[in-house]
């Protein structure tokens, strides 16, 4: 990396930092679970969202892996949303000594009104850009995103 790049870099990471903090300390995620009336923890609404942001039933170690946690995590946590009715188990076609995990319409309904939630308050945040602003915006996080995940990845393999 050159002079100029770990300059740009350096000027930019306290944003990064900042960013991260934004989002922690205004409680964005709460302040959105309030908003929709939906009363669960950080976990139980990770795995709703990996659920729909997927769109089909998944099993305990794919939510994990999504997650970034343990498969016992995932269950404790998926104990309580099927108490609640916001996901259910079911059988695997293709392996019938594993289980699946989908949404229940309940689950579907909070998991649609949170991301509109969010969606809603990034559109008003980003609505004095011009749609080629948004655009390069959406490329390059999502860029930054996968290169970022990839990097790290490969270096916890290496310790």
């Amino acid at each position: 990396m050159g002079d100029t790049d770990a300059g740009d870099l350096r000027s930019v990471l306290p944003r990064i930092m900042q960013l991260g903090t934004l989002l922690n300390r205004s409680r964005f995620g709460e302040r959105a679970m309030k908003r929709i009336g939906a009363d669960l923890d950080r976990p139980g609404l990770s795995i709703i969202l990996a659920l729909h942001m997927t769109g089909k039933a998944m099993r305990v170690g794919e939510i994990a892996d999504r997650m970034q946690v343990a498969g016992p995590h995932v269950t404790r946590h998926l104990h309580v949303l099927e108490r609640r009715q916001l996901v259910r188990g079911l059988a695997d076609p293709d392996d019938r000594r594993a289980r699946l995990v989908e949404l229940t319409p309940e689950g579907a309904g909070i998991a649609d009104r949170y991301v509109s939630t969010l969606l809603g308050w990034f559109g008003d945040a980003l609505s004095g850009w011009t749609p080629e602003d948004r655009r390069t915006f959406y490329d390059l996080l999502l860029r930054f995103t996968d290169d970022l995940a990839a990097f790290l990845s490969a270096t916890t393999e290496e310790e």
